[in-house]
């Protein structure tokens, strides 16, 4: 319990930390910086993924997930 107390008040002072740093110039830019290769990031390992995806599901012989469609099934 001792532990998830130091937990709450650390996260509690750097959320009071970063918005003070935020109030300066040099804060908004570093946070601006931060942000923008956060968001790049993000999106690299969703293009990866979705690019991944589509291999497989093109190594399984599926063309559902080129094409945007649900795949059919035919009733024996």
């Amino acid at each position: 319990m001792k532990n998830v107390i130091w937990l709450v008040i650390g996260v509690a002072a750097g959320f009071v930390v970063a918005h003070e740093v935020n109030k300066t110039q040099q804060g908004k830019h570093f946070f601006t910086e931060l942000d923008t290769k956060a968001r790049e990031f993000g999106e690299a390992i969703s293009e990866g993924y979705r690019q991944r995806e589509a291999e497989l599901h093109a190594a399984l012989g599926d063309d559902s997930a080129t094409t945007g469609t649900a795949p059919t099934t035919s009733a024996p």
